[in-house]
């Protein structure tokens, strides 16, 4: 009967990790597929730079949320640390390569750090307090993204023998996954093409940057 709990569960991680809020958001704000827009790219920061603050911030919210409760729930259920960090990669996967989009999806920023704040709270908040600086001073969310992931890597094996290995693991993961899903953005970077925040995209247009 449990496994058919956890496995009810780790279902339940994916379909919910898989729902397309930026989609969802844009659809009920502005009756608009933000696909269509910008990027393209269902992430908050494309929402954001589309839509304005509020979209923007509703999203960000909302991916954060997946990410967390999915964490949640396994725990909840009295998962062990292996199968929770299971429910948290797969809150990731859904989003990545949501069902309800074809299997296309964004780049699981804010849903790996709502992940990362119910396995490890110190280490994402100060990773997303980093995050806010970088975007700060950079203008890039994209910049921040991708830094603001290394770091959580970073602090993750610096404090390692108080790290959980299944969180060391996951957390490795969820950057290498973070950073590919960039790459476009990198190479905006490397050409000088990239927006920064403030910068509101054509709507029209399918360029720019997310996080």
């Amino acid at each position: 009967m449990q496994y058919l709990v956890f496995v009810a569960a780790f279902v339940a991680c994916y379909i919910f990790g898989a729902i397309p809020f930026g989609v969802i958001v844009g659809k009920v704000t502005r009756g608009v597929d933000i696909r269509s827009f910008g990027s393209g790219n269902i992430g908050f920061a494309n929402v954001l730079r589309t839509l304005g603050p509020g979209p923007g911030l509703a999203v960000f919210l909302l991916d954060t949320g997946k990410g967390l409760a999915a964490v949640e729930l396994c725990r909840w259920l009295g998962m062990n640390d292996y199968l929770t960090v299971v429910g948290g990669v797969l809150s990731l996967v859904g989003h990545c390569f949501s069902v309800f989009l074809k299997f296309q999806g964004g780049r699981a920023v804010a849903t790996s750090l709502g992940m990362m704040v119910g396995l490890t709270p110190v280490i994402a908040g100060i990773a997303f307090v980093l995050w806010v600086l970088l975007v700060g001073i950079t203008r890039y969310i994209s910049v921040a993204s991708i830094l603001a992931a290394l770091s959580v890597s970073a602090m993750v094996l610096l404090w390692k023998p108080h790290i959980p290995v299944p969180y060391q693991v996951v957390a490795v993961m969820a950057t290498a996954l973070i950073v590919l899903k960039h790459t476009s953005n990198i190479r905006r970077l490397m050409n000088g093409t990239e927006s920064k925040v403030g910068q509101r995209v054509k709507l029209e247009s399918k360029e720019g940057e997310d996080g």
